[in-house]
């Protein structure tokens, strides 16, 4: 299992990014894919995910209205365009997926109980 994850960068506030993770050794067909995030000094904490099922999204509280999840399935990728950032939005930014459940559960799910973690990629947001 590989998660490649892109597209990271700095932005000011009120600007977009979109991230893309490709998927490899597995489907997105058959198991969910999602973004958590990590700031420094903070828990790593679930963002968004997208379930394998039936392609529904779940997102955060605090990402809700401002970013979106989707999937190529024909690329096996998943994005995460993100909108109207803001400074508390500055993390490293993680692919993931795990093989049990279909991820409509995850952000309800400690991080370390998810198995399959891509290396992450920056979002820094300034003022």
């Amino acid at each position: 299992v590989q998660l490649q994850a892109s597209g990271g960068g700095s932005v000011q506030s009120g600007g977009s990014l979109r991230l893309s993770c490709v998927a490899s050794g597995f489907s997105l067909y058959n198991y969910g894919i999602g973004w958590f995030r990590q700031a420094s000094g903070k828990e790593r904490e679930g963002v968004a995910c997208i379930s394998s099922s039936d392609g529904s999204t779940y997102y955060a509280d605090s990402v809700k209205g401002r970013f979106t999840i989707s999937r190529d399935l024909s690329k096996n990728t998943v994005y995460l365009q993100m909108n109207n950032l803001k400074p508390e939005d500055t993390a490293v930014y993680y692919c993931v997926t795990d093989f049990e459940g279909d991820g409509s559960r995850w952000l309800e799910t400690s991080w370390y109980r998810l198995d399959y973690w891509g290396k992450g990629t920056l979002v820094t947001v300034s003022s």
